[in-house]
């Protein structure tokens, strides 16, 4: 299906969100409306499993690297709340997959931080270049940036506004992996199906006691990760994990 900004479908319980390039910043907010309206739907489908975001386009993960940028007189009186866009995929709670066929600078690359795995291509540039036209980072990259990659580098790359290929951004930890430019969706789609097949709450409470317990003290964290263990067995799709293991055969989850 198609909206305004971006385009999506599910199959086998992966999603798929691609979102047109912006071709200018007045189109942001369009964008964050429909991009959030998705996400709410999607914390309601017990279908998905797993998301994956991606550009419609190749030469960019969202945002035109040519386009005109922020600040202009055009778009003076846009507030940042408007266009946000990497809350509601962080607030997702189902794996995101970043699927990252072109550069992501920017907002761009900010939504990519907010997923929970990016792989990207070969040639794909990164950078959170906003310093370079008197801007500060708003949708979250001065805080995902460090807490991926530490401190020192995020506030290297931030204050300098760097721009790094795929293979320091593979150093460094901004992405999983880095793939031909042609074989990024296949590895991205393989990637979603597997974990699509695995148990649909064991995947939701092992991504919340990572993305939860991050952010909290170890002790805390690990009482985190003890209560959704607990929980997840009093669910019937352990029971069939179970008997799906003691008979030898492939296990079939149901979400309950």
């Amino acid at each position: 299906m198609q909206n305004q900004s971006l385009t999506y479908e599910k199959k086998d319980g992966v999603f798929v969100i691609r979102i047109f390039p912006v071709k200018k910043w007045g189109e942001v907010a369009q964008l964050s409306s429909e991009l959030r309206e998705l996400c709410r739907e999607t914390l309601f489908d017990q279908s998905i499993r797993v998301v994956i975001l991606t550009g419609a386009e190749e030469n960019a993960f969202l945002i035109d690297p040519e386009m005109a940028r922020p600040g202009s007189e055009e778009d003076e009186g846009l507030e940042a709340i408007s266009g946000c866009l990497a809350e509601p995929v962080a607030n997702l709670d189902v794996p995101v997959l970043a699927a990252i066929h072109g550069d992501a600078m920017g907002q761009g690359l900010e939504l990519a931080l907010a997923c929970d795995m990016r792989i990207a291509s070969e040639g794909s540039l990164f950078g959170l270049t906003h310093i370079r036209t008197g801007l500060v980072p708003w949708d979250g990259g001065t805080q995902r940036l460090s807490r991926l990659v530490g401190r020192a580098k995020a506030i290297e790359m931030i204050l300098t506004g760097e721009i790094i290929d795929a293979k320091e951004a593979l150093r460094i930890g901004l992405v999983n992996s880095i793939v031909p430019r042609e074989e990024v969706t296949a590895v991205v789609m393989g990637l979603a199906q597997k974990m699509a097949s695995k148990g649909p709450i064991a995947l939701r409470y092992t991504k919340e006691a990572i993305s939860k317990g991050i952010d909290m003290t170890l002790e805390q964290g690990l009482r985190l990760e003890a209560d959704l263990y607990l929980l997840l067995h009093t669910t019937r799709d352990r029971t069939e994990g179970i008997q799906a293991f003691l008979k030898k055969r492939s296990p079939q989850f149901e979400g309950r």
